[in-house]
């Protein structure tokens, strides 16, 4: 990956950099005192993927950097020691990935980039996936083809999805693209069918796939407890992440878009309680809606694929 780093600060410059470089990140190709010495066509032209701008600047503060930089492709990570929440809704608002606050943490600023480098590798599969779709509609055998191209974009849109829900490495993941890839096949052949096939049957279906024909009954059910238990950790995981979002920021455009989406108010709002009491506070256990995220994963990842 390749960094930009614009910063009055030299001492930020020089602890970003040395971070990017310890951490094997990518490399920084280019720094900048002020915002108003950046323009969006010049840092496209140095192949810049994640741009790191200040928001107080003496000149062009972070905001104004940002308005003026609608032309360019890469992502943006805001940091600053200012926490007034509406500059922060604003600088999300104005497209950046992530707010940090300073001073400057290693361990976080090595999370944040990594985050961000897996949502534009994920960016990228999906706009390849989109070029290999336009491409196959000019082929004479299309309908084989393009059922392996569907079965690949619909993982890719899953991993976009799990990262957008914080949850993408969990354990859980692999077995919610799992459950994606088989409900994704069952509508087309069920395009008559009308519900939602049971968590059960999604579970059996998913752990036959997995373990094969030769399978026991005992090996399968044993399976399917097992990817349920991991579902709902990674489930519970998310829940977590956006609890976390609600109290950082409740305008977090990420929060707003999902948290409401893929779990009840209620649940959102006792683990965002839970955040903020005292770890030795009792609450009764938040109750995960295990078919609700299912079901949404699904439609959303359907929607997104039928933007492709």
């Amino acid at each position: 990956m390749r960094f930009f780093i614009v910063d009055d600060d030299d001492a930020i410059r020089s602890i970003l950099s040395q971070i990017i470089e310890d951490g094997d990140l990518g490399e920084v190709v280019g720094e900048a005192l002020d915002g108003d010495q950046l323009t969006g066509p010049f840092l496209n032209m140095q192949k810049v993927d994640i741009l790191f701008v200040d928001l107080l600047m003496p000149v062009r503060d972070g905001i104004e950097t940002i308005r003026h930089l609608e032309q360019f492709k890469g992502k943006m990570i805001m940091i600053s020691q200012v926490e007034s929440k509406e500059l922060i809704s604003e600088a999300y608002a104005l497209g950046v990935e992530y707010y940090i606050m300073k001073p400057i943490n290693r361990i976080e600023i090595v999370t944040v980039i990594r985050k961000v480098m897996e949502r534009i590798q994920l960016e990228k599969s999906i706009q390849e996936i989109k070029t290999s779709l336009s491409s196959l509609l000019n082929l004479e055998d299309q309908t084989i083809q393009s059922t392996e191209v569907n079965e690949k974009s619909i993982a890719n849109i899953g991993e976009f999805l799990l990262a957008e829900l914080g949850i993408v490495g969990e354990n859980g993941s692999r077995d919610l693209i799992d459950i994606l890839e088989c409900l994704f096949s069952y509508e087309r052949v069920m395009a008559s069918e009308q519900s939602f096939p049971s968590l059960k049957e999604i579970f059996k279906q998913v752990a036959q796939k997995k373990l094969g024909s030769s399978a026991s009954e005992m090996d399968i059910n044993r399976e399917m407890k097992a990817s349920e238990q991991r579902i709902r950790r990674a489930i519970a995981h998310s829940l977590i992440h956006f609890a976390s979002l609600g109290l950082t920021d409740y305008t977090n455009p990420k929060f707003e878009n999902y948290a409401s989406k893929f779990f009840d108010f209620m649940a959102v709002r006792q683990k965002m309680r839970e955040l903020q009491e005292d770890s030795a506070t009792s609450f009764t256990p938040t109750k995960v809606n295990t078919k609700k995220f299912i079901q949404v994963f699904f439609f959303e990842a359907k929607r997104l694929y039928k933007d492709i």
